[in-house]
């Protein structure tokens, strides 16, 4: 089977963060992505867990998208424009998908 080359983006963002970030992913042109929730991690600050909040208005999600190589700098400039000053994590990994028209 035929495989093509794309970018997977991975973006650790806060909760407050999520819509402006999801907004401006539709508005340079990102054709999908997903969303989790994330329960606890440690990071440079060392742990955290979302134990004792209530509701997720304070809590990190996960955010992930594959993108077309040719569009990797401008959607990262997007990225680090919104994650540069917060708590936040981006990484990008090459991955290879059979459907390369939806991406």
């Amino acid at each position: 089977m035929q495989m093509f080359a794309k970018k997977r983006v991975e973006i650790l963002i806060e909760r407050a963060l999520l819509k402006r970030l999801t907004e401006e992913l539709v508005r340079t042109g990102v054709s999908g992505f997903s969303v989790v929730p994330l329960a606890a991690g440690r990071g440079q600050a060392g742990p955290w867990d979302s134990d004792g909040q209530i509701g997720d208005a304070a809590g990190m999600f996960a955010l992930w998208c594959i993108v077309d190589p040719a569009r990797l700098e401008g959607l990262l400039q997007v990225v680090f424009a919104i994650v540069s000053r917060q708590v936040g994590l981006v990484s990008v990994s090459d991955v290879e998908v059979v459907r390369p028209e939806r991406f």
